[in-house]
């Protein structure tokens, strides 16, 4: 299973602070995106690519980057400085 995380006003707007999923239904953050976001339009428009960040085992990630059982991956807006 991978853990998924959510945080800030992710976790409001999807009243859900975590979950898991099968790994052989998300075998890259971009598959992970898509699975989730059929959950409904609140989840396809929260984790919508350019409006989250995600971190695979707490190191920044990107879209290709690959997932496997175990992994921990973490949705999160982006942050400003000030």
């Amino acid at each position: 299973m991978i853990n998924v995380m959510f945080f800030a006003h992710l976790k409001e707007t999807l009243d859900c602070d975590q979950l898991q999923v099968e790994e052989t239904k998300a075998g890259t953050v971009e598959q992970l995106r898509q699975l989730l976001s059929q959950k409904g339009e609140a989840w396809a428009s929260s984790l919508a690519c350019g409006s989250t960040l995600v971190a695979v085992n707490q190191a920044m990630a990107n879209e290709q980057t690959g997932i496997k059982a175990g992994d921990e991956v973490a949705f999160f807006p982006p942050v400003t400085g000030g």
